[in-house]
C-alpha cells in the first residue's frame, strides 16, 4: 500500500481516537458504533479514490458522497431507498431541530436520541474528511489537529464536571500517531536512513532522534494532562453548580454576568453529584419561610417546561404590591437580608415570592411583573449583599376552595394553559378530577396523586418506556427527581384547565442560629398555579423526605407523612450501658450468610462435537472466566468478611496495667466484626463511585453517605448502625454488640444500587472499582520494586564488568 493511502487510514484512526471524549456525553456506545461505520466507509472511499488516481476534488467529493449515503442509511426518513431524496433532507432538518431541543432538555450523560446521534455522526464524519484532506492532500498534519480539537471542545463546553482524563489521553496519542506517521512517510519518500558508519537502516528501526521525539511527545501529553490539575480552578456559574446537585435544577446557556438563563425543567435525564458549595446566607424575621425563587419556566413542549427571556422595568421604579391586586388573601410583612457567595454567578436575583422592595442593588436590575423575578443583563449576583421586604400570604384550603375559574380569554389562561396533547395524561387527569367542582379541589386531587401509596419514589436517574412520551414514561415508572415532579404536576394542571408553571429556586437550607445557609444541594423546582383572587400559589409534589429543607403548607400538606418504624439502630444500648440489655438480640449466625458452594463439574460433551468447536468453547469459557475474575474476587472478599469466626472457648483474659481491663473473646470478636463491616462499607462506597475521605470520622462519613446517595428508611438506618459500630469499636471502652451488621451491609448495598445509574451498577458487580484499585496499587508497587531491583543489578554488573580493567584511550 502506498504512503498516501496508508496515511489516509492513519488519519481515519486518529479521528476516531480524537472522538474518545464524546464517551463522556452519551449514556451508551451507539454513537461509537455509528461513527466507526461512518469513518470506516469514508476512509475506504478515500483509499479507493486514490487507488484509481482521482484528482483532489474528486477524492473530496467521493468522501462527502459516502458521508451523505451513510447518514441516509443510518437515519432514514422512510421514503428513500439508500439514495437521499428531498424528504431525506427535510428529515435531517427535523433531526437538527430535535437535537437543539434535546441539548436544552437533557443533562449529560444523554440517552440515545436520534437528533443528537445524527449531529454527532455528521460532525465526526466531517472532521474525518477535513483531517484526511489536511494530512494526505495538503500535507499539513499539524493543522489537522484543529478539527480534532473541535471534537474535544464539545464535551468541555457541555460537561457539567471535569471531562475524564483518559479520553483526552487517547485523543492526544491519536494526534501524535498522525504526526509520526506523516514524518515517517516523508522519510520514506526521501530515501533510506544511514548511520554514521554508512550502514543503511530501515525507516521503522529506532534512531536516537526518533526516540527523543517520542519522549518529547509523551512528556507533552503528560504535561497537558497533569498541569491543569496544579492550576487553581475558577468557580462557575449556575451551569457548573446547580446542574450538579441532586435536586435537578438545570441552567442553560448564559454567562456569569447575566444574559438569558435557560431554566428547563426536563422530564428525563440523569443527575450527577459533587461536593457541597455554599451559595447564599439569608436572615429573615419570618419563623417558617418558604422557598427562595429566582426564575420560572412557562413554555411547555413535549420535553418539558422552558423559560422565556424576562422583560421589565428597573427596580428603582418600585415593585408592585400584591396586597392591592389580591384583597382576598391575608398578608404578613417580613424583611430579609441576603449575602450571596462568589460561587453563585447569575443574572437572576434570589428572592421570596411577593417581594415589594429591594435595597442595596446597583443600577441595571429589572423586574419582570409576569414572571415575578428580578433580573439583569449586565450585573451578576456574585458576592452581592442586599435586603428586601416581602409579604407572605397563608391561605387556607377553605379560602382557596372559593376561587372561581378565570375566563378563557384571560391572558394568564392563554399563556399558562397551553400544552401538547397526550392521551395518557388526558385520561389520568380526567380520572383524578372527576366530580371535582372547584379549581382548588382539582389541583388538590392532582397534587395528592404524587404519593408513595401510589408508587411514586424519588431517584436521581430516570428511564424512558418504549415509545411513550416523556411525561407518560414518568407517570408510568413513577421514579424521578424534583424537575420531573414539578413539570408533571404543572402539565397535568394545564390539562385540567388551571394556569400553571414551574418555579426554580432554593429550599430553606440549614439553619445556623438566625441564619439560613443555602448550598447547591438546596437547588429545587416546584409548581405554581394561578387561582383567581389569590395569585400564584406554590405546590411542591416532590417527596418532602427526599428534599433537604423542604416545606409544606396547610392547603397542600405532606401526603407522605412518615411513620417511624423500629430500626436496627434503635435496638443498640446507650453509651455507658450494658449493650446486651438493649435488645437482647443474639449475634447472628455468620454461617447463614455464606454463599452456597459451586456446583460440581459438568460431564464432557458427546463425542460428536469436533475438536475445533471444543477449542472455541474452551477459549470462550476462559475469556468469560477472566472477565469474571474481579467480580469473583469481590464476592470472595465479601464472603470472608461476613464469615467472621468466633473463638470456641470464650474465656476471660486479664491484661495487667495501670487499670485492669477485662477483655472477653466476645468483645474482641465484636470489635473485629465492626472493623470488617466498616471495611466492607468502604469498598461498597468505592464500587458505587462515592468518594471516601480517610480524615473523616465514621459518624461524619455515615452522614455524608446518607446525603450524597439519598438513602432513605432502612438503608439510612443501616448506614447509621455501621457508623455507630465502627465508632464504638474505635473509641469506646465497650464495642457495640448484637448489631445486625451483615444485614445492614446488604441494605446499604441495595440502597446504593437504587440511587446509582445502570453503568455504575454493572461496574460494581462485574468490574468492582475497589478490586481494580487494589490491583493497580499492587501492580504499581511491584513495578517500583522491579525497577529498583533492576537498577541495583545494573550497578552490580557495572562494578563486575571486565571493561573497568581496560585502560581508557585518550581522545
Amino acid at each position: 500500500m502506498s504512503g498516501r493511502r496508508r496515511l489516509g487510514l492513519v488519519a481515519a484512526g486518529a479521528t476516531l481516537l480524537a472522538a474518545a471524549p464524546i464517551v463522556s456525553i452519551f449514556d451508551s456506545y451507539t454513537w461509537l458504533m455509528q461513527c466507526l461505520v461512518t469513518v470506516g466507509l469514508i476512509a475506504g472511499a478515500a483509499v479507493g479514490a486514490r487507488t484509481l488516481r482521482f484528482p483532489t476534488w474528486a477524492q473530496a467529493l467521493s468522501m462527502i458522497l459516502v458521508l451523505l449515503l451513510t447518514l441516509t442509511w443510518l437515519f432514514p426518513s422512510g421514503e428513500e431507498f439508500l439514495i437521499p431524496t428531498p424528504s431525506t433532507f427535510g428529515h435531517f432538518a427535523d433531526l437538527f431541530t430535535q437535537a437543539g431541543q434535546d441539548t436544552r432538555s437533557y443533562g449529560v450523560p444523554v440517552p440515545d436520541r436520534d437528533g443528537l446521534l445524527f449531529v454527532t455522526v455528521l460532525g465526526i464524519g466531517s472532521v474525518a474528511i477535513a483531517v484526511d484532506l489536511l494530512t494526505v492532500v495538503a500535507r499539513k498534519p499539524a493543522l489537522a489537529g484543529l478539527p480534532m480539537l473541535a471534537i474535544y471542545s464539545v464535551p468541555v463546553a457541555v460537561y457539567i464536571d471535569s471531562v475524564p482524563v483518559l479520553p483526552f489521553i487517547i485523543g492526544a496519542f491519536g494526534f501524535l500517531w498522525l504526526l509520526v506517521s506523516d514524518n515517517i512517510d516523508r522519510v520514506r519518500r526521501f530515501g533510506r536512513r544511514f548511520t554514521g558508519d554508512g550502514r543503511d537502516v530501515d525507516v521503522w528501526e529506532p534512531s536516537p532522534l526518533a526516540a527523543a521525539g517520542r519522549r518529547l511527545g509523551v512528556i507533552g501529553v503528560v504535561a497537558a494532562v497533569f498541569l491543569p490539575l496544579l492550576v487553581p480552578t475558577i468557580n462557575g456559574g449556575l451551569l457548573s453548580r446547580l446542574t450538579q446537585t441532586g435536586t435537578g435544577v438545570g441552567v442553560g446557556p448564559g454567562n456569569g454576568t447575566g444574559g438569558r438563563i435557560n431554566l428547563f425543567a426536563s422530564l428525563s435525564g440523569q443527575l450527577t453529584r459533587t461536593d457541597v458549595v455554599e451559595l447564599v446566607r439569608l436572615r429573615t424575621d419570618e419563623q417558617t419561610p418558604y422557598y427562595l425563587r429566582f426564575g420560572v419556566a412557562d413554555q411547555l413542549t413535549n420535553n418539558g417546561f422552558g423559560s422565556r427571556t424576562p422583560n421589565g422595568e428597573s427596580v428603582t421604579q418600585g415593585l408592585p404590591d400584591p396586597r392591592t391586586t389580591t384583597p382576598t388573601a391575608n398578608f404578613s410583612n417580613h424583611r430579609a437580608q441576603v449575602q450571596v457567595s462568589d460561587s453563585l454567578q447569575q443574572g437572576m436575583l434570589p428572592l421570596y415570592q411577593n417581594t415589594v422592595a429591594v435595597d442595596g442593588l446597583q443600577s441595571g436590575w429589572n423586574f419582570d411583573d409576569n414572571q415575578q423575578v428580578v433580573f439583569s443583563n449586565r450585573r451578576s449576583t456574585k458576592g452581592l449583599a442586599y435586603t428586601f421586604e416581602y409579604v407572605r400570604a397563608k391561605p387556607t384550603a377553605a379560602q382557596l376552595r372559593q376561587a372561581e375559574p378565570l375566563s378563557p380569554d384571560d391572558p394568564i389562561v392563554r399563556l399558562n394553559t397551553a400544552h401538547p396533547d397526550d392521551e395518557a395524561v388526558t385520561k389520568l387527569v380526567d380520572r383524578l378530577t372527576a366530580n371535582k367542582r372547584t379549581e382548588y379541589d382539582k389541583m388538590r386531587a392532582l397534587y395528592e396523586y404524587f404519593s408513595t401509596k401510589n408508587g411514586f419514589t424519588y431517584r436521581l436517574s430516570t428511564q424512558s418506556v418504549g415509545a411513550s412520551s416523556e411525561i407518560a414514561a414518568f407517570l408510568e415508572t413513577k421514579v424521578g427527581y424534583c424537575q420531573q415532579y414539578a413539570a408533571a404536576l404543572a402539565w397535568m394542571a394545564r390539562e385540567a384547565g388551571i394556569p400553571a408553571r414551574v418555579a426554580f429556586g432554593f429550599t430553606r437550607g440549614q439553619r445556623e442560629g438566625d441564619t439560613y445557609v443555602i448550598t447547591n444541594r438546596n437547588a429545587h423546582a416546584w409548581t405554581e398555579v394561578y387561582l383567581r383572587g389569590f395569585g400564584w400559589i406554590p405546590f411542591d409534589a416532590t417527596p418532602a423526605a427526599s428534599v433537604a429543607g423542604a416545606a409544606r403548607s396547610d392547603y397542600a400538606p405532606d401526603v407522605d407523612l412518615p411513620t417511624e418504624a423500629p430500626t436496627a439502630a434503635e435496638s443498640q444500648a446507650a453509651p455507658g450501658a450494658d449493650p446486651s440489655a438493649a435488645g437482647g438480640a443474639e449475634r447472628p449466625d455468620r454461617s447463614d450468610f455464606n454463599e452456597p458452594g459451586a456446583a460440581g463439574p459438568i460431564d464432557g460433551g458427546s463425542s460428536g462435537v469436533s475438536g475445533s468447536a471444543l477449542l472455541i468453547i474452551a477459549l470462550a469459557a476462559l475469556l468469560l472466566a477472566l472477565l469474571l475474575v474481579p467480580a469473583l474476587r469481590r464476592v470472595l472478599l465479601r464472603r470472608h468478611r461476613h464469615a467472621a469466626t468466633v473463638p470456641p472457648d470464650p474465656k476471660v483474659t486479664t491484661l495487667s496495667g495501670p487499670a485492669d481491663i477485662v477483655v472477653t473473646t466476645e468483645t474482641v470478636q465484636a470489635r473485629a466484626d465492626a472493623h470488617a463491616a466498616w471495611d466492607e462499607l468502604m469498598d461498597t462506597m468505592i464500587d458505587f463511585r462515592i468518594p471516601i475521605d480517610p480524615t473523616e470520622t465514621p459518624r461524619v462519613t455515615a452522614q455524608r453517605l446518607i446525603k450524597d446517595a439519598v438513602l432513605l428508611a432502612e438503608p439510612a438506618s443501616a448506614v447509621t448502625l455501621l457508623g455507630t459500630a465502627e465508632e464504638r469499636a474505635r473509641y469506646a471502652r465497650k464495642p457495640l454488640q448484637g448489631g445486625e451488621l451483615t444485614v445492614a451491609l446488604g441494605q446499604v448495598r441495595k440502597g446504593l444500587s437504587r440511587s446509582a445509574n445502570r453503568r455504575t451498577r454493572i461496574n460494581a458487580v462485574l468490574l468492582p472499582p475497589s478490586v481494580l484499585m487494589r490491583w493497580r496499587l499492587g501492580l504499581a508497587e511491584t513495578s517500583a520494586r522491579l525497577v529498583g531491583a533492576s537498577g541495583r543489578l545494573r550497578d552490580v554488573l557495572a562494578k563486575a564488568s571486565p571493561r573497568r580493567l581496560l585502560p581508557h584511550k585518550g581522545r
